[in-house]
């Protein structure tokens, strides 16, 4: 079994915030494909990154987004990242694999 972990910004790079909506059609479509979802929406988390060992960290609010499937497609969800990146009009969007065993 596998668990997806994607993370949606909720705001644009001038900080306006995304239409719900857009969060809506993604748990539309993953609950539609894999039976359900987990979504991790209200307190954002927190996201930090650098550009550069000596410029200010950068700030980003995120969304969680889990499934669980027996299979992992990969070229499924490489076409789904890109059309995910343009939606939220993203250099890229982080979306993480991980082997999982359920107990």
């Amino acid at each position: 079994m596998y668990l997806i972990e994607m993370l949606l910004p909720l705001t644009d790079n001038q900080k306006k915030v995304f239409k719900s909506e857009y969060f809506e059609q993604v748990q539309h479509r993953l609950t539609e494909k894999f039976g359900g979802l987990t979504a991790f929406t209200k307190n954002p988390a927190e996201g930090l990154w650098k550009k550069s060992k000596n410029t200010k960290p950068q700030h980003d609010e995120i969304i969680i987004f889990e499934v669980i499937t027996d299979t992992f497609d990969k070229s499924w969800w490489q076409l789904y990242k890109e059309e995910l990146k343009r939606i939220f009009q993203q250099k890229d969007i982080v979306i993480k694999v991980l082997p999982i065993e359920l107990v």
